[in-house]
């Protein structure tokens, strides 16, 4: 394959367009933006140097995707609104077709440019909130689940488009019901459309060798120690590359962390008698993956004029990224990201087979936080809620609104017991719950029914053999006990169809939504 070649404009130093389709590359020598013109090379300016994520991926990475090799020819690094930076890398294929492959926090998705109709062109980017659908050619729907304005912030190799730094980047992020991840860019002429899915680094074929495979490592590796601006206190970034907000432990003090600078912002007032469950540090096993607890924040609601806390645990996990667990009332459960396009204004979803109904709706606020965070976390930072439970299921939607964009995060918690989370994370006497956890599983009707038919079978096979008794009183004896006793059985299991039903009605009695309200049942 022929490569074109020349000399940077800004220092002169040897430059080559690696991808016969590139319309820029950096130069390796200055970092200038070197763009082909029709006769000569022009310069764009310096870019910034490359901010260290904990990349899986290095420029110059080969592997095969899809029975299809390819080249890691370059790289583009994106402010993001809300603070942080996400890699976009270029793959070469055969043909110099490019694939565009976007990695955040922790996860990989692979996209490809679609030529779209003239004549069905895409919604204006002033028009589209999060939650919106958006209708494609074929009759497929995606909808909206992230609206903003990034910053082209740095970038290495070859860029198939024209690269500018510092340029505004308005995108428009979208998924669909079968796992299709879209993105639309509204640039300076008409928008450009992304189509493609979440993959996994296994789908890449990319060997990984020492200095990509950070990402790998125990969670048990050291820290970066750094000392608060505000009290000079000992402070320990997990995860300094994508951390945006850590809270000093000693004084409190909020701090903004950019690449492991700090800068004082606020000192946060913590409740007399307010305790961290689980310790900032503390290392576990939860599905197959360890995690380390990072941060720590408490959030509530307000209902009727009174607040309804709870408590948040961030835990980042080498393997696959953030995850969260949640404490309310001494029940806990596990939270992950999921992907839907369904829409929080329904009263009823499904997602994978599992039938979800509309608990409740409303405004969580943060009040405290302490540990670090990967977004710019706030003392009274607020987001719409929408949660809809299917116990031990919860899903639930969080739309974020501000100048620089807008973001809709969807996730799933299932319910953890006590005991399963105390072994995982090695803790002892954690607080038992109290009161009907809101996905709670309850104890199941076919266990019941079960037991209670292996009761009758035994008191029918002692009724059997005691028959061959003495007849008369004696025996009229016998019959009545074995009919108090078949009684008391079958009084158990309906006994506990109506603790069941009790257990419902109270796991709805603070929700607007709850299916008894009418008298109506599930049971």
């Amino acid at each position: 394959m022929k490569r074109r070649v020349a000399n940077c404009p800004a220092c002169g130093g040897h430059v080559e367009f690696q991808l016969s389709t590139a319309l820029v590359t950096v130069c390796e020598f200055c970092r200038s933006v070197v763009a082909r013109a029709d006769k000569s090379v022009e310069d764009h300016g310096k870019v910034a140097d490359l901010v260290e994520t904990g990349s899986r991926l290095s420029r110059g990475d080969s592997g095969t995707f899809e029975k299809k090799h390819f080249d890691v020819v370059g790289r583009v690094q994106y402010q993001h609104p809300a603070g942080g930076v996400w890699d976009e890398w270029y793959l070469q294929f055969p043909s110099d077709r490019v694939k565009w492959l976007a990695e955040a926090q922790g996860k990989l998705y692979m996209t490809v440019e679609k030529k779209l109709n003239p004549e069905t062109p895409l919604p204006r980017f002033d028009g589209l909130n999060v939650g919106a659908s958006v209708a494609l050619p074929g009759g497929k729907s995606l909808v909206v689940t992230e609206k903003g304005i990034a910053t082209t912030r740095s970038a290495e190799g070859d860029i198939p488009w024209d690269f500018r730094p510092n340029a505004e980047h308005r995108f428009v992020d979208l998924v669909g019901d079968s796992g299709e991840f879209a993105t639309i860019e509204y640039g300076t002429e008409s928008p450009r459309f992304f189509l493609g899915r979440e993959i996994f680094l296994k789908e890449l074929g990319v060997p990984q060798s020492d200095d990509n495979a950070s990402f790998v490592t125990s969670a048990n590796t050291a820290a970066l120690q750094l000392n608060c601006p505000h009290c000079a206190g000992a402070l320990a970034l997990t995860v300094p590359d994508q951390t945006q907000r850590i809270c000093c432990p000693n004084c409190h003090s909020l701090l903004d962390c950019q690449q492991g600078k700090l800068e004082y912002l606020e000192t946060l007032k913590m409740k007399a008698g307010e305790k961290i469950l689980l310790p900032l540090g503390a290392v576990g096993k939860l599905f197959g993956n360890e995690y380390t607890v990072i941060g720590f924040m408490e959030r509530f609601a307000v209902y009727l004029g009174k607040k309804y806390p709870w408590a948040e645990y961030l835990l980042y996990g080498p393997e696959v990224g953030f995850r969260w667990l949640v404490c309310n009332k001494g029940h806990w459960s596990f939270v992950e990201p999921v992907t839907t396009s369904a829409s929080p204004e329904n009263t009823a979803i499904s997602l994978n087979g599992v039938h979800y109904r509309l608990y409740d709706r409303g405004i969580a606020y943060v009040r405290y936080v302490a540990g670090e965070f990967y977004w710019r976390v706030t003392a009274g930072e607020q987001v719409e809620t929408a949660d809809y439970i299917a116990p031990p299921y919860m899903l639930s939607f969080e739309r974020t609104s501000t100048l620089q964009g807008q973001e809709l995060n969807v996730s799933r918690g299932t319910y953890l017991d006590v005991d399963t989370l105390e072994a995982a994370f090695n803790q002892q006497n954690l607080p038992r719950p109290w009161g009907i956890g809101t996905i709670q599983p309850l104890p199941s009707r076919v266990d019941v029914w079960l037991i209670c038919g292996g009761l009758i079978a035994v008191l029918v096979v002692l009724y059997s053999i005691l028959a061959k008794g003495p007849t008369g009183p004696e025996g009229d004896g016998q019959n009545f006990h074995f009919v108090v006793a078949l009684v008391a059985i079958i009084a158990w299991p309906v006994a506990m169809q109506f603790v069941r039903h009790a257990c419902e009605v109270n796991r709805w009695s603070e929700s607007d939504y709850s299916p008894y309200a009418k008298g109506d049942s599930d049971e």
